[in-house]
């Protein structure tokens, strides 16, 4: 078998903002894994409930299988800063404070995510659901050192404003990222540019990777297959995964598309078959992405546990290679991505409303020798056998197929 130049993707037009380099030294390689309490919580969110959900990852296996980020969300800071102009946590739901409940995280083998407003208000803030102007905008230094006092592990930055200039955007983000650098703590840096900007998805039009080292570069996911909706609305799983398609050459080594978070196991209306939750985890695994679930990890079902925690998928998102696939021949179904030295993983995507058999031929994919290919199913184990140079998998609606050749 060999491989005939796979996947060769086209520079993003507008260059990487804030140069070729990594955007924050000494945070992973691969994609950050773990989870976000906004989806099932949002500002419901309190100091037990996090502490409950570290300890969900650790009882689960979920910790060992690569989630360690325990992200807290928007809502945990009082409405006004410190008499110093820190920020501070809300007495009533965080009474132990924000450097103890790293703590608790860092004692169990987890590390600690918390959110920040890139402007002068968080999201809530700016949409009037929680009150105060607590943004980090003109704090940027005060805020990151504080972070970074409280044993911060990850950042993620909100832009939550209507103003939708680019150059403001940069220097606010850009602000941040050096903020933290100045800290010297190593924080992963995930920054969203879009929300409150009506029409339009700065994430997705630029490439920030110079600047952060994760960006959202969708709308907000819900938990649906498809909310048939413009980029600018809220998206469903297949919106998402088509969204990311033309992005993969921005992904590489601390730098990676953020298509939002896994709301595998979150309840929703009508929610997603399972199937279609399968395929949110092949698909966030074959780009690259970051793996932070959002569900309610102390109720979560079996069959959620082991969509999550599925090792031969996590194995494909976490490789050391950090190069996102992309679809094969413009098809929206069939991707592929190169891993390890020479491996390649393939996913085909039912989007039918009935069962199917469906292929993809050895050529599309740049292999030659079709007695020596075969594949195995990252979810089920099975081998397939390359015949008449083509791979052939009957793949059920909205299921995703997630094949492995060595």
């Amino acid at each position: 078998m060999a491989m005939l130049g796979l996947l060769a993707c086209t520079p993003d037009p507008e260059g990487r903002i804030g140069g070729d380099g990594v955007a924050i030294d000494g945070v992973p390689v691969t994609p950050p894994m773990g989870w976000n309490s906004w989806n099932t919580f949002g500002c419901n969110i309190t100091e037990q409930i996090v502490r409950e959900q570290a300890d969900a990852l650790v009882v689960t296996g979920l910790r060992d299988a690569g989630y360690r980020y325990v992200v807290v969300d928007d809502c945990w800071a009082a409405p006004e800063r410190a008499d110093d102009g820190s920020l501070q946590a809300d007495p009533r739901r965080f009474p132990s404070g924000m450097a103890a409940l790293g703590q608790y995280l860092h004692d169990r083998g987890l590390k600690f995510g918390l959110y920040a407003g890139a402007d002068d208000k968080t999201c809530t803030q700016f949409l009037g659901t929680y009150p105060g102007a607590t943004g980090s905008r003109g704090h940027e230094g005060r805020d990151a050192q504080t972070f970074a006092d409280w044993q911060v592990d990850y950042l993620k930055y909100d832009w939550c404003s209507s103003n939708a200039d680019h150059d403001d955007q940069v220097s606010a983000f850009t602000a941040m990222r050096d903020a933290i650098r100045d800290t010297g703590r190593p924080m992963v840096y995930s920054i969203n540019p879009n929300s409150g900007v009506a029409e339009s998805v700065p994430g997705a039009e630029f490439d920030w990777g110079g600047v952060a080292t994760m960006t959202r570069v969708t709308n907000d996911i819900t938990p649906v297959w498809s909310t048939n909706a413009d980029d600018s609305g809220a998206q469903g799983v297949i919106d998402i995964v088509d969204a990311v398609a033309p992005l993969a050459s921005r992904v590489g080594p601390s730098a990676f598309n953020d298509p939002d978070m896994l709301v595998v196991g979150v309840d929703g209306n009508p929610g997603l078959t399972l199937a279609q939750q399968r395929t949110q985890m092949s698909m966030w695994a074959m780009m690259a992405a970051p793996l932070i679930a959002g569900n309610d990890l102390t109720r979560m079902s079996t069959q959620t546990l082991d969509l999550l925690g599925n090792r031969a998928v996590i194995v494909i998102d976490q490789d050391d290679r950090v190069s996102a696939g992309a679809p094969v021949d413009d098809d929206a179904e069939i991707w592929a991505r190169a891993i390890g030295d020479k491996g390649l993983v393939v996913s085909l995507t039912n989007r039918a409303d009935h069962p199917r058999a469906m292929s993809v031929s050895l050529g599309s994919l740049g292999l030659v020798g079709d007695a020596t290919v075969s594949a195995v199913d990252a979810w089920t184990g099975r081998q397939y056998q390359a015949a008449n140079g083509e791979l052939t998998v009957d793949v059920a609606v909205n299921d995703t197929v997630l094949l492995q050749i060595a």
